[in-house]
């Protein structure tokens, strides 16, 4: 019998198998790849809202712990996808000027946001009022990632491709059942998937679009990613990604020419050079109505064998280390979770049916 069944690729599930690699526990990972919001996005971690220079929610908690976490598994892998990446915010007046400064006195930040504003140097960059920098910032080659973790486990014969059947799991009251599997657990990380999952889809995960352009720019010369009216990051090689947009209504993973028309003006209006649209991708990511993850057991005592990691929303890179580790404490070593993503805050949402 194996520790665990891990249902889902992604962000969520790659975090929680590295963190059982590093654990020593015995896995397989069961996907389809129908979620892709992992694979679209960005890829960055920064620990600041820039659009209202807030905190992110435990950012330095989970910074502290995702550096480390994933330059183990760059150096298990034999891979690099983590690149250090200078993130800075086009500051748009004197007052957004000043209201940087008044948010760096504040306890706590001072660590992430740089006392020297930087002067704009690229004449292709529209910046009168400078730049604010945000310190600990960097990119996750998610794809890259997720390509080399996968191949890891395919070789050790740890991965099934194909749809999670959830009639075919049998869920007894000291281990779980899945065809020839037999499991003390199984975590389900399916992203937006979760509307399909019969024991979690009361939970509040409504799911937002995001599309993402990819450009070729080989005159713009930037290599710091630049936020204003939407993110511009460098990729290498004259190339960069801008995004992103937020649907809460479309749930499809189909790309719009609103979203690329949307895109285009938003990042004309801070920069002047010629750019070819060269790709545009869509993905579902999976947020949630406060904002915070979900994680944990399932309510039911008769269903305590599973569990869910979900919910990361837009910066599942630097949640993710952080939720994964929360998650198989709880389960190995009976160690509360932050009762903020703890799924029991919504216990009220569970049908009454369900807990007969």
């Amino acid at each position: 019998m194996i520790d665990y069944v891990i249902v889902g690729s992604g962000l969520a599930g790659i975090c929680f198998a590295e963190t059982a690699t590093q654990n020593e526990k015995r896995f397989v990972m069961i996907s389809d790849h129908s979620q892709n919001a992992s694979l679209v996005a960005a890829g960055m971690y920064n620990p600041l809202v820039l659009k209202r220079f807030t905190m992110a929610w435990q950012a330095g908690k989970q910074l502290d712990l995702a550096m480390p976490f994933y330059q183990r598994m760059q150096e298990r892998l034999s891979v690099q996808f983590n690149h250090k990446l200078r993130v800075a915010r086009i500051l748009s007046s004197v007052e957004e000027q000043n209201n940087w400064f008044v948010t760096l006195d504040k306890p706590a930040f001072g660590r992430f946001m740089s006392s020297q504003l930087l002067s704009n140097n690229n004449t292709f960059v529209k910046a009168p009022h400078q730049l604010g920098e945000v310190k600990e910032t960097g990119r996750i080659d998610t794809v890259k990632m997720r390509d080399s973790f996968v191949k890891d486990l395919i070789e050790k014969q740890q991965f099934i491709s194909e749809s999670f059947d959830y009639n075919a799991l049998e869920i007894k009251a000291d281990h779980i059942v899945y065809k020839e599997i037999k499991a003390k657990n199984i975590i389900f990380a399916e992203g937006y998937g979760l509307k399909q999952n019969p024991w979690f889809n009361y939970l509040p995960l409504v799911g937002t679009k995001g599309e993402y352009l990819s450009i070729y720019a080989p005159e713009l010369k930037e290599e710091k990613a630049l936020k204003s009216a939407c993110f511009l990051i460098p990729l290498g090689g004259g190339y960069y990604k801008v995004g992103a947009t937020y649907k809460w209504q479309d749930k499809t993973s189909k790309t719009t020419l609103e979203a690329r028309e949307e895109l285009i003006k938003k990042l004309k209006k801070f920069i002047t050079v010629d750019f070819e649209v060269v790709d545009q991708v869509a993905g579902i990511r999976p947020t949630v109505t406060d904002r915070r993850p979900l994680v944990g057991r399932h309510p039911d005592s008769k269903l305590k064998r599973l569990f869910l990691l979900n919910g990361f929303g837009s910066r599942g890179v630097l949640i993710g280390p952080y939720a994964a580790q929360a998650l198989i404490t709880l389960i190995e070593e009976e160690e509360p979770l932050d009762v903020e993503m703890d799924i029991s805050r919504f216990s009220a949402h569970w049908p009454s049916d369900q807990k007969k």
